[in-house]
């Protein structure tokens, strides 16, 4: 479906829509105050219903959007509105924010690495997102996978919904659970910018693996004549260009944040939206520069395939040029006339192999003294 488009279905129609098949769900849920926290996994959404009356700050989050019927059970335990169900279920829409009377609505890309193992059953390698070195198929490859996650802030309880698992707040829950800074003591609007902080170090992390690998192609540009070069460039553009993509509606979003009043009920998190924002300007102008940065590279390896084929041409040009006298000579002597004195003379066959050595040894030390090659 275009643009995560649902055609021909009702307004409110809760649909998984995405890049990659949804997961199954694992539902996980930490409840803290400034005295304890505890993490919890459940296997049933009707155990949410618990969570509702506890004053604690609660972070329920749900992993995996292939059970639709559970993510809508969570939205009628919780009175979260239909609109807002297919939000969470349309990872392919880009980051926005809504504010409705029991809740506020936030969602944002994040970037997240994965290690996968090359494999090929052909033996090839397989293209990689980053080309830094030459890999065997037995080696492991860091890939970076973008990832759409909900977050849903009330008073006291807070959702977040992920389509793939793994994420990249395990340092927050690792905050929480010991009690590590004012995390505990703070309510759900600072875990929620805790969330957006962690995505935008994610996302720095992203930039500075990439950087590492277009080193690594820069490096090679003037020492590679392989013809999958400059295909590992573009694929690194590609790559490069998806990251942009993510990153900069989500400035958007934190920029409509800032400018919302509403959204957050405490005003001291204005100063920390604003250097997200910043953060993320960085980032967006890093990306940029990485995207000129391997049009150059790409630029210096075809001057290099250019030279080299420049090499080859003269010498081909050279060899040609020595034979052309020579197939001259030859050829005058090849031709069938009846009277060629030459030709009956004894050491007429030695005399002409001998002058066209000459001359083939003539042009070779005027190419040298010209510096031709």
């Amino acid at each position: 479906m275009a643009l995560g488009r649902k055609i021909n279905l009702a307004p409110v129609y809760s649909m998984y829509v995405g890049d990659r098949p949804a997961s199954e769900m694992d539902l996980s849920v930490i409840a803290y105050d400034s005295n304890s926290a505890q993490i919890k996994k459940l296997s049933k959404i009707d155990e949410l219903e618990q969570y509702k009356t506890d004053p604690r700050i609660i972070w329920i989050n749900i992993n995996g959007l292939k059970d639709i019927g559970s993510i809508q059970r969570v939205g009628e335990l919780f009175n979260i509105h239909p609109l807002s169900i297919e939000d969470i279920l349309n990872t392919k829409q880009l980051p926005k924010i809504e504010i409705f009377r029991e809740y506020r609505f936030l969602s944002i890309k994040t970037i997240q690495r994965e290690k996968n193992f090359i494999h090929k059953p052909d033996g090839k390698k397989k293209p990689s997102l980053f080309f830094g070195k030459e890999k065997r198929e037995e080696d492991q490859i860091n890939e970076f996978l973008i990832d759409h996650v909900s977050i849903i802030n009330m008073k006291n309880i807070l959702f977040t919904f992920q389509g793939i698992p793994g994420d990249p707040f395990d340092n927050i829950r690792k905050r929480i659970l010991e009690d590590m800074g004012n995390i505990r003591k703070m309510g759900t609007d600072y875990l929620t910018y805790s969330i957006i902080d962690a995505t935008v170090d994610e996302y720095f992390l992203a930039m500075n693996h990439l950087e590492e690998d277009i080193g690594n192609l820069e490096d090679r540009a003037t020492k590679t004549t392989d013809d999958t070069f400059i295909e590992e460039i573009q694929e690194t553009k590609k790559y490069l260009l998806k990251i942009r993509h993510a990153i900069l509606p989500s400035r958007d979003t934190i920029s409509a944040i800032s400018r919302h009043e509403d959204f957050f009920q405490t005003d001291e998190l204005k100063p920390f939206l604003q250097d997200l924002n910043e953060n993320l300007s960085h980032i967006i102008s890093m990306a940029e520069s990485h995207r000129e940065w391997l049009t150059n590279i790409m630029e210096v390896n075809l001057s290099v395939l250019s030279h080299q084929m420049n090499k080859v041409m003269k010498v081909l040009a050279t060899i040609s040029t020595i034979f052309i006298p020579l197939t001259f000579i030859a050829g005058i002597y090849g031709m069938n006339f009846e009277f060629m004195p030459e030709l009956e003379y004894r050491f007429a066959y030695p005399i002409v192999l001998c002058g066209m050595g000459l001359v083939a040894l003539t042009m070779i030390v005027f190419f040298k003294i010209r510096r031709w090659f």
